[in-house]
């Protein structure tokens, strides 16, 4: 029965549904609920990513541009010149997805490390303009953001919301947007697998040249899924900057892009549920490890090196793959 769990396509939804919904119960205060939206809003994130990287096989070294972009339009059309919050997320997400489709068709074309360093440049770029422009943007030292306007509400971690008759603070009203966000990008992202995008994105990452033999428009596809997940980035990084109330350039720097793309491998690649685990791994490791004091950064990367040694194919591909293998055997030997 577990084995049949486990080969269950969209059975991790409802996992992820049940641990959203139960996981208040489990939360004394403020903090946690902070570091679960968090945790909500960057795994919605690398969701979008891993159908890039882990589908598509088409690495990111800059994809935290995106979620900066996405983060600064909503900033200064919300803050600046007073646009609506809900339609300052979706003209941003429609402009980074456009500056990913001009700048993802060339780029594209090229494969390995030539790909790597184009998409880490994207990056850069991106978050130098954002330092540099402090009359817009606030330079280095960032802006403040308005609160997310939802539906009339002004959502605030500060206020109190009426919820299905109750009222909760502001605080658990975020995270519950914030999950219900994360349950919505793991369903989009899952019947886009599903789909012919998804069953010519893996075609592409087997081999590109087979998937041209047969007839898949692989610059197409490429294009396409390169615009989706920076759209992902985007919402999401509008989200988060509601959500924190002040951004800063930090949020579109490299080391940024390097997170996510580490969030993606750790967890496993080509496996939502895998990748959700990841963003879960390192943004809760270097709290976890904090009483290690200064060697809290040695501690965490000798944990991260230990997982890629051991399990290559990433967290939960690894341990999935163990469960079902032993599962067979005692099958087998059953019979």
């Amino acid at each position: 029965m577990l084995d049949r769990f486990l080969n269950w396509r969209m059975n991790y939804v409802v996992v992820i549904a049940i641990v959203v919904f139960v996981l208040p119960l489990m939360m004394e205060n403020p903090f946690y609920y902070d570091m679960a939206t968090q945790i909500a809003l960057i795994a919605a994130t690398v969701v979008g990513l891993n159908l890039l990287v882990g589908y598509a096989g088409q690495i990111s070294l800059g994809h935290a541009g995106f979620y900066g972009l996405g983060a600064y339009f909503s900033a200064i059309a919300t803050g600046t010149y007073g646009w609506p919050s809900l339609l300052a997320l979706v003209v941003g997400a429609a402009l980074v997805g456009l500056i990913a489709f001009i700048v993802g068709r060339p780029i594209l074309r090229l494969k390995g490390h030539y790909l790597s360093m184009a998409t880490l440049a994207v990056g850069f770029i991106i978050a130098i303009i954002l330092n540099n422009e402090a009359g817009l943007t606030g330079g280095p030292d960032g802006m403040p953001v308005p609160s997310l306007s939802l539906f009339g509400w002004e959502l605030s971690i500060f206020g109190m919301y009426s919820v299905l008759g109750m009222e909760v603070p502001g605080h658990v009203a975020w995270y519950l947007v914030a999950g219900v966000v994360l349950l919505v990008a793991v369903v989009l992202a899952q019947n886009i697998i599903d789909s012919p995008i998804g069953r010519a994105l893996r075609s592409i990452h087997g081999s590109e040249i087979a998937a041209r033999t047969v007839g898949v428009d692989t610059a197409r596809y490429k294009s396409m899924v390169f615009v989706i997940s920076a759209v992902f980035a985007s919402v999401m990084g509008s989200l988060f900057a509601h959500f924190s109330g002040f951004i800063t350039p930090a949020i579109a720097s490299f080391d940024h892009s390097i997170v996510l793309i580490t969030m993606v491998v750790l967890g496993g690649m080509a496996s939502p549920l895998g990748v959700i685990i990841g963003a879960i791994a390192l943004k809760l490791l270097p709290q976890l490890l904090s009483g290690f004091h200064e060697y809290e950064t040695a501690v965490f990367g000798f944990i991260l090196m230990a997982t890629m040694i051991f399990m290559p194919k990433g967290f939960y591909p690894t341990v999935s793959g163990f469960v079902r293998s032993k599962l067979a055997r005692q099958s087998g030997g059953g019979a």
